[in-house]
């Protein structure tokens, strides 16, 4: 454990270039192997609850990198707070009042061509965003619209009228 403590450094901020360069590399394997048990979802979808474990992540792994917080100590909780955000998508998988809970509910924004403007309002969502959304979707008039919902995660999908709608 003393040689160990000799490449990393001490934990009080006093490490030299290379116990941080040491510290680095054990860090970005480590970043690794969360990623690997947090599963590609969390990085491919962000949603709330998932911006917020990754910035825990990034500022523990920050304090660990600088000796702001202890080395090892650091790592458990950052492995507790991966692990944890991997069963949470796990049970929500399997019950869907916790997924409802933990990810929200999608929420109408257009139906047949007219906005639902209370739901606009309750969920913070103006005319420009929607018009954004749309056009991000390749539409650009609100007519042409079946139905807008404003995604769990955030995005807002869009199922254009068919010709014969």
């Amino acid at each position: 454990m003393e040689t160990f403590r000799l490449l990393i450094g001490p934990d009080n901020g006093d490490a030299t270039v290379a116990q941080l360069c040491v510290r680095a590399v054990i860090l970005f394997l480590f970043g690794v192997i969360c990623i690997r048990i947090a599963g590609r979802r969390t990085f491919s979808s962000i949603t709330p609850l998932d911006i917020i474990v990754a910035l825990i992540i990034g500022s523990n792994i920050s304090r660990a990198m600088t000796g702001k917080a202890p080395f090892f100590p650091g790592l458990a909780a950052t492995l507790v707070v991966v692990v944890l955000h991997r069963l949470l998508a796990m049970a929500t998988l399997r019950w869907s009042l916790l997924a409802r809970l933990m990810k929200g509910a999608p929420v109408t924004l257009v139906r047949d061509g007219v906005a639902d403007e209370a739901a606009m309002r309750r969920h913070s969502i103006g005319r420009t965003d929607l018009a954004e959304g749309l056009r991000m979707e390749q539409v650009d008039q609100i007519e042409t619209v079946k139905l807008a919902t404003l995604e769990a995660g955030g995005k807002i999908s869009v199922v254009p009228r068919s010709r014969a709608d």
